[in-house]
């Protein structure tokens, strides 16, 4: 009774050791928590411009449903909105409306453009990417599959309401 009674103070005693050195510790800092702290600081680049335009005013503009396709919006947040285009479950595109208030880098590449579709600005962005420029607003198409050509996006950004878009204020 006397040796098990010992065993339970002697537990109770290296339990509490164990608590509190683990609890007193200093925390290491993880690979991440510097640059955490330094990129939680900077105020440029960081957020959205305060008056860019909200993601869900951007949805009425996608392209009508077309026969065969599906539209799945997988985003919508303060100046940008994009939806997945999909054919048989597949993947095609990634179609999107985005607010270049906060990136004027975005709306500048178009001002060398000497290429048009439907009367907008359009730059072709490596082998993948089709965009105008609305305005302030970029209309863009990412091809996800090979299938998925240059044409097709431009065909798929007409289809966009352009018009309606550049009355959106």
């Amino acid at each position: 009774m006397i040796l098990n009674r010992r065993h339970k103070i002697l537990a109770a005693f290296l339990l509490s050791v164990v608590l509190l050195t683990t609890a007193c510790t200093p925390k290491v800092p993880g690979r991440f928590d510097q640059v955490q702290q330094e990129s939680s600081k900077q105020k440029s680049g960081q957020a959205v411009a305060k008056n860019a335009t909200q993601g869900e005013k951007f949805n009425k503009f996608f392209p009508p449903k077309q026969a065969g396709y599906e539209q799945v919006f997988t985003q919508e947040k303060k100046g940008f909105a994009e939806a997945k285009l999909k054919k048989e479950n597949k993947e095609l595109a990634a179609l999107s409306i985005s607010d270049t208030t906060s990136t004027p880098s975005a709306a500048a590449k178009f001002s060398k453009s000497t290429k048009k579709i439907a009367g907008y600005p359009a730059v072709e962005v490596g082998k993948t990417q089709t965009a105008i420029l609305v305005n302030k607003y970029q209309v863009k198409v990412l091809s996800r599959d090979s299938s998925f050509t240059a044409s097709d996006r431009a065909a798929w950004i007409k289809k966009f309401n352009l018009t309606g878009l550049a009355k959106l204020k």
